[in-house]
């Protein structure tokens, strides 16, 4: 397993995402997409609130935390946990990586 945390690969995302909304920002149409982009990250938020207490109160919800609960009493000894990490540690750098393309496409784009 890699010795990297979770928490670092996190960190990332946040920096990329926000230095991707900088280099969005810094374009001269900015003030176009501005609320554009105000108004997706809010719905974004709500959608995923939304979401996540829609599930968590639901029978689904319900029985998966139990599940997880008992799944997490089983596994004590990590081997999951860390197969899961190394998963989740190999979704958020490809995430990173798509975006640090992008924040390249964006700052190299020329306005005409």
């Amino acid at each position: 397993m890699s010795e990297e945390k979770l928490s670092d690969d996190f960190k990332q995302l946040g920096e990329n995402l926000a230095e991707m909304l900088r280099a969005a920002w810094d374009r001269p149409e900015r003030k176009a997409i501005q609320s554009e982009i105000q108004s997706g990250l809010n719905e974004l938020g709500q959608a995923l609130n939304k979401t996540v207490n829609d599930f968590s109160e639901s029978d689904v919800g319900q029985k998966v935390k139990t599940e997880v609960g008992e799944i997490r009493a089983k596994v004590q000894g990590g081997e999951v946990e860390d197969a899961i990490r190394a998963d989740v540690q190999s979704a958020l750098k490809s995430v990173n990586g798509e975006l640090e393309k992008l924040i390249s496409k964006i700052r190299n784009t020329k306005v005409e």
